[in-house]
């Protein structure tokens, strides 16, 4: 997932490297200046987005629904774009992400304070597992499939590091890094409750979901906590939810994927 050229020049070798480090995480915190480069008509009005809500608990009947426009197609600069697309796969509403030696996600701003924050549901299903594909090498750092949450957060205790790619993202897009991003994601070895960490920044940090080739070809659900699960992965109460999104990606390994994701539903306590 970087957005590195092969050969940088001295030049823009650092901003290369540097939004490079930000994918994710700075496109599901707010791209100000990064502007949709397909508005995908039908996805506002498509039953996948419609299905995707964030549910109050306390009464578990109240359900306030996520407006479906606000989900939207991003481009990352200097990659190919996916092709998503709603469908109906086995009887269920889903997105169909199609991937060709690129990159782009879908995602959608939210606010969802610690306090209440609650359980995400997801579901996917995954045809083929990309072979070369290593989540903590930077060539190779592509998934069929990431469900990814990005946090609010107290940015002075960002390291060195971090504070200059928050600063610099701040001017290329107007808004600062994200303090954290957490992401679902199925790895080709590494079993699952493995935490892989960003090879560009500890500020992105994956749990390994499913492992190996023994689940392909099929619909898993999941239900996941999240204060739990950003606790176990960075080792720290979460803050404020702030971002979600779906990615599939192969530019770093030149390779071809296809993935089925279901609604993305957020429980609010």
């Amino acid at each position: 997932m970087a957005f590195l050229p092969e050969k940088p020049s001295p030049r823009h070798g650092l901003q290369f490297c540097v939004i490079g480090s930000l994918l994710c995480s700075l496109l599901l915190g707010a791209c100000s200046t990064l502007k949709p480069a397909d508005p995908l008509s039908d996805l506002s009005a498509s039953p996948w987005a419609v299905a995707s809500q964030v549910a109050n608990i306390n009464p578990p009947s109240a359900i306030t629904r996520v407006a479906p426009s606000s989900w939207s197609h991003f481009k990352l600069p200097g990659k190919r774009m996916n092709t998503f697309t709603p469908v109906r796969m086995e009887g269920r509403d889903a997105m169909w992400a199609q991937s060709n030696g690129s990159a782009s996600m879908l995602r959608q701003k939210v606010r969802i304070s610690p306090d209440d924050l609650g359980d995400v549901k997801f579901s996917w299903k995954v045809p083929a597992l990309i072979a070369q594909a290593d989540m903590a090498l930077r060539q190779l750092d592509d998934s069929p499939v990431r469900i990814v949450l990005a946090f609010d957060g107290d940015r002075s205790r960002f390291s060195n590091k971090n504070a200059m790619l928050s600063e610099l993202s701040h001017t290329l897009t107007g808004e600062p890094l994200p303090f954290a991003t957490l992401m679902y994601v199925w790895c080709n070895t590494r079993p699952p409750g493995t935490v892989i960490f960003s090879p560009r920044t500890d500020r992105i940090r994956k749990i390994v979901i499913e492992s190996g080739s023994k689940n392909l070809n099929q619909w898993l659900d999941y239900e996941r906590n999240i204060r739990a699960d950003f606790e176990y992965a960075f080792g720290e109460p979460p803050g404020a939810l702030i971002g979600i999104g779906i990615m599939t990606d192969t530019d770093n390994t030149h390779s071809t994927a296809t993935a089925w994701y279901g609604p993305l539903r957020l429980a609010r306590r």
